[in-house]
């Protein structure tokens, strides 16, 4: 389970609802200072009790270019659009508030796609 050290909990969780299409399934502490997140079968621990050091996580979704349409109109911080990489993936990056990298991949590849 990754757990991505953040500056604000809050303002976290509400960026990867809001802006990253993930559903919050839990806060911990009063304020809150941990949580968790979820989306197509991943979850993330995300956590305010530690200095903030970026990561980098790599997650497989179903279609990166729809994906990528969905993160256009929320505001997503996107740092590279969808590519076809040499390694037979078609991969999305993207980031959180607090630098953490999230490699957004899928089937890849001119081949492998229809309708272009």
């Amino acid at each position: 389970m990754p757990i991505l050290n953040v500056k604000d909990l809050t303002a976290s969780l509400d960026y990867y609802v809001d802006k990253l299409g993930f559903e919050k399934q839990w806060d911990y502490g009063d304020p809150p200072t941990f949580g968790c997140v979820r989306r197509d079968g991943v979850e993330i621990f995300l956590s305010q009790e530690r200095p903030v050091a970026g990561m980098q996580l790599s997650i497989f979704v179903q279609d990166v270019d729809a994906l990528h349409e969905e993160y256009k109109k929320s505001g997503a911080i996107i740092r590279r659009p969808p590519t076809d990489m040499p390694w037979g993936v078609r991969r999305m990056d993207v980031d959180d508030l607090d630098g953490h990298s999230l490699g957004m991949s899928g089937d890849g590849g001119e081949e492998n796609r229809e309708g272009d």
